[in-house]
């Protein structure tokens, strides 16, 4: 075998991700919010978009959503037919009627448009709401002023959302060069504010504050309030004998307890909520199936500007017709990738629908195992281009609004051989359910649990019992039964 120089002729296939690509994908994974910011700057930097006028007429929409065909075929497609060495657009009819009406983009495809119109801005309807630490700056302006202010506004800013106090007085008389007395008297100041409890270092202290402000901070309810440890473990016994009160004190002072709030800061902690908007409804149909239907109030709406560019063009340079040219090229793309992302939105969602007919038949109990790869094969697409689309999604039917996701579980197997697998969200469910349904005086154990899910043919392990109770932030036996002890005192 000699050695030297030669010349081989290779074949390979590479997917080279050209900018429009790029786009195309980006897009899937946003929500209509996202979505909505997304075309905000392209409108700003693209000259030839421009959004839909309000009076253009919806198109009309079949009962069912069938899988598009053809040339509105889904985003796996329009990436794959992408041209990989030049940033072309994709092939689009100019002469279309599509285009003739300045191309609108409404999230076409079957199944979309759920409503004529726009939907009701609800954040309108919010009124800001001043911060915890607005208000408390506000209450020490009126209540110090000169290095007293001074003091109170550093503790104020160590104050968290709960409203206690994050940092020692030491270190504030430390850092301010003041004297510890001195901030002791600011601090038992805060104390007084709005909202009752505010700027306490412990549970017991926040519960002291507002026990004073409401006349009922007796040495026996001091005593209490020194000995929460007790209380949470239900040593009711050991409390009375400490505080010097009968059964009947007793149950008047937790119940007194129950009335204060622990985190008086979370009442103005945060901004305003932002409510979740759904991208696709699911309703009945006529004909007694399912009906799927993109949000078609919060999809926005582009065109393409094409007499402004004919314009811009017959009289530019060649610097400006080049310009315009990059600018039509990424405005078709653009129109393209929603249309695409509607298509895909839709065939993904009604395949959801389907297989999990059940759920919205009946409910919870009856969720199926669903896998993103079973979506991916029924549609025909990569696994991948299904992640991106049930990412942050929502879906609104008649049980409320889920997410994409919430359908997506994992399989607990049947007991019996052959058996339907059963989905990890209905075990939780039935988990719920009959700890919800304990008898006053009892409590079910994990094991009891298990035992109960395996003669309803749940095929599940202790563990995972504990698992999914801890997920749903539902105490143990031992935790439940103090809590129903505290509450037959009260």
């Amino acid at each position: 075998m000699s050695i030297g120089p030669r010349l081989d002729l290779r074949q390979s296939q590479q997917l080279v991700m050209t900018p429009q690509l790029q786009q195309a994908i980006k897009l899937l994974a946003l929500t209509n919010v996202e979505l909505e910011a997304y075309i905000g700057e392209e409108l700003d930097r693209n000259p030839l978009l421009d959004t839909a006028p309000e009076d253009v007429p919806e198109r009309a929409e079949p009962e069912v959503a069938p899988p598009p065909a053809g040339d509105d075929a889904g985003t796996d497609q329009l990436i794959a037919a992408g041209d990989a060495t030049a940033d072309a657009p994709l092939d689009v009819d100019y002469g279309a009627e599509t285009f003739h009406h300045d191309s609108v983009s409404d999230g076409g495809g079957a199944g979309s448009g759920a409503s004529s119109g726009e939907a009701p801005d609800f954040d309108s309807f919010a009124a800001a709401e001043a911060s915890l630490t607005d208000l408390l700056v506000e209450q020490a302006v009126a209540a110090f002023d000169g290095p007293r202010l001074l003091i109170a506004r550093h503790l104020i800013d160590l104050i968290d959302d709960a409203g206690y106090l994050t940092g020692t007085l030491d270190d504030v008389a430390e850092r301010l060069d003041a004297e510890l007395d001195e901030v002791e008297q600011v601090l038992s100041v805060i104390q007084t504010f709005e909202p009752s409890g505010v700027g306490a270092r412990t549970l017991g202290e926040c519960l002291a504050i507002q026990a004073r402000e409401a006349d009922r901070y007796d040495p026996a309810m001091a005593c209490l309030l020194d000995h929460l440890d007790l209380l949470a473990r239900g040593d009711l016994a050991g409390l009375r004998r400490l505080c010097g009160v009968d059964q009947e004190d007793m149950s008047d002072m937790i119940r007194e307890l129950r009335g204060y709030n622990p985190k008086p800061g979370l009442r103005y902690g945060g901004g305003t909520a932002q409510a979740v908007i759904a991208d696709v409804f699911v309703s009945r149909g006529r004909g007694g199936g399912w009906r799927v239907e993109l949000n078609s109030a919060t999809l926005p709406r582009v065109l393409v500007d094409r007499d402004y560019h004919a314009e811009l063009a017959r009289n530019g340079t060649k610097a400006t017709k080049a310009f315009l040219t990059d600018c039509l090229t990424s405005a078709n793309w653009l129109v393209k990738a929603l249309d695409s992302r509607a298509t895909t939105i839709v065939k993904v969602a009604t395949e959801l629908v389907k297989q999990q007919q059940a759920f919205f038949e009946a409910g919870v109990h009856h969720l199926k195992p669903l896998t993103l790869r079973a979506i991916a094969e029924a549609i025909g697409m990569h696994e991948s281009t299904v992640s991106r689309v049930t990412s942050n999604k929502y879906l609104q039917c008649e049980r409320g609004l889920f997410e994409f996701r919430y359908f997506f579980t994992s399989a607990i197997q049947a007991m019996e051989a052959g058996g339907d697998a059963v989905s990890a969200s209905a075990v939780r469910d039935r988990i719920a359910r009959l700890i919800a349904a304990e008898p006053p005086h009892e409590t079910l154990s994990d094991d009891r649990l298990v035992d109960l899910l395996r003669a309803e043919g749940f095929d599940i392990a202790r563990r995972t019992v504990a698992k999914y109770r801890e997920a749903m932030n539902i105490g143990s036996s031992v935790a439940r039964r103090r809590a129903k002890l505290l509450e037959a005192a009260a």
